[in-house]
């Protein structure tokens, strides 16, 4: 298939490339994801070339004209540049050979375009635009598929998917980011296996997770992970979250109510300038970890109620632990397991209220994670009890004012003793060591339970806890 697009929305760097190539005497086309964000009306984050030209042959053509240039990915036929502030990879067209043990392939270069198109993950990311002609090479009927919504391999899905298991969780991760749906015979490759995922690095499976869950439709990516079985070896906490429904229906699902939370967290996430912009991966995926715990912690009362004490804890330990195990960065596990432990504390603010105090230690325990904890909060309420709804809403936009208003009086993301560690050696003419932590974690205590205190009063305090300990603490 051949059609000609309208060049205006290329940068003009891309046709300078072409030029030089051409020069040269090589093919260059631009390839994959910007090819088909032309169809999709987006701008894509990358621009990928592919050459017949060998990486001995693209340094010479790119060498003056880059500003810079970099052969980390020479092995594979990569070379990456960048040019006025854009960063550009040409490769080499590819015909891999893949070991079945193994996603890393014998890489052997190809002379031909429509090879290396037919080895890709998918027909939508299977298309290319000769340069600079502008002519569309798509010998799998890509441009058909994005227009139906349908994502397709190439070749047989179950040769895709045992070539590079990863692309299995790509096509979940375009659930989300586009919005299609997969084929029927992708779905049925995915599902017959989903055990080759266990051959992919962690890291490489957290990437892909990652990005699934900042789409415009993460539960729509999650509920194809689950759904396929690729969860399972992945994600295992979230397809447990289908938890048997008893015969009188006296608890809702779990896994949909997680979906749905997810979908709300999303909702509320905000613009650039706002205290959680979207997408936010923290937010999205405590969302969908906040009840985890459920399972482990799931009981039937004699009243034939059912219940999940202390999920929240269990939960926040299973999420760090898979976390840890996908490789994230220690602040993001934090983060994430952070919310999922505090999401249940604000329950019961409405029935019973808060005293300063407890606002106070809401507000310092959720740290950096207060608006993100806010935003979860919210979207947890799933209930088509309208009036329960709304007593809940309105139940924590009372909490929301509380904070405001104690916030305009004290300092409450950085809460301290009104008496620092020197001032408490020296009151108490002590040297450093377990005892200042003990007197420090008294006065932060007290901090809580009052407020500001005027340093004589937190003097007083100090010195009257002091005349209580034993002579042993001393």
């Amino acid at each position: 298939m051949a059609q000609l697009i309208d060049t205006s929305t290329l940068s003009p760097i891309v046709i300078e490339l072409a030029e030089l190539f051409t020069a040269a005497g090589h093919e260059l086309s631009l390839v994959g994801g910007p090819v088909r964000d032309l169809f999709l009306g987006r701008t894509s984050p990358d621009l990928d070339f592919t050459s017949d030209a060998t990486p001995d042959e693209i340094i010479p053509v790119i060498r003056k004209w880059a500003d810079a240039y970099w052969e980390i990915g020479r092995d594979f036929g990569t070379i990456g540049l960048r040019r006025k502030g854009l960063t550009l990879e040409v490769t080499t067209y590819r015909a891999d050979a893949y070991d079945a043990g193994s996603r890393k392939p014998e890489v052997t270069f190809g002379k031909v375009l429509e090879d290396d198109l037919l080895r890709r993950d998918f027909t939508m990311n299977a298309m290319a635009l000769r340069l600079p002609s502008m002519e569309l090479v798509d010998p799998s009927g890509g441009v058909k598929d994005l227009h139906t919504g349908q994502l397709r391999t190439p070749g047989a899905p179950s040769s895709s998917f045992s070539d590079d298991p990863l692309r299995m969780l790509r096509a979940a991760r375009f659930a989300s980011q586009l919005q299609v749906d997969v084929a029927p015979e992708v779905a049925e490759a995915m599902t017959a296996m989903a055990d080759r995922i266990d051959i992919v690095s962690a890291e490489r499976v957290r990437d892909e997770l990652v990005k699934l869950m900042c789409g415009v439709a993460p539960d729509a990516g999650i509920d194809l992970l689950v759904s396929s079985g690729l969860a399972g070896h992945v994600l295992p906490e979230v397809p447990a979250l289908k938890l048997e429904i008893d015969e009188h229906h006296r608890h809702k699902d779990v896994y949909q109510h997680s979906l749905t939370v997810l979908r709300q967290a999303a909702e509320l996430e905000t613009g650039g300038g706002g205290p959680v912009p979207a997408p936010d991966f923290i937010l999205r995926f405590a969302a969908l970890m906040h009840d985890v715990g459920k399972p482990a912690t799931r009981r039937f009362e004699p009243s034939g109620a059912v219940s999940f004490r202390h999920h929240e804890m269990v939960g926040a330990k299973m999420t760090s632990k898979r976390m840890k195990a996908l490789r994230f960065d220690n602040d993001t596990i934090k983060a994430v397991s952070r919310l999922v432990e505090l999401h249940m504390r604000f329950y019961g603010y409405g029935d019973a209220g808060w005293t300063d105090s407890a606002v106070r230690r809401y507000v310092t325990d959720a740290g950096g994670q207060l608006e993100r904890l806010h935003r979860l909060t919210r979207s947890d309420v799933t209930t088509r009890n309208r009036r329960k709804a709304e007593r809940l809403s309105f139940a924590y936009d009372d909490l929301e004012t509380r904070i405001a208003a104690l916030r305009e009086q004290e300092e409450l993301e950085a809460i301290r003793p009104d008496l620092d560690g020197s001032q408490i050696m020296e009151l108490l003419g002590i040297k450093p060591g377990p005892v200042v932590g003990r007197a420090y974690k008294f006065l932060l205590n007290e901090r809580m339970e009052s407020g500001p205190l005027e340093p004589q009063e937190a003097e007083r305090r100090l010195r009257q806890w002091w005349a209580e300990q034993p002579e042993s603490a001393e």
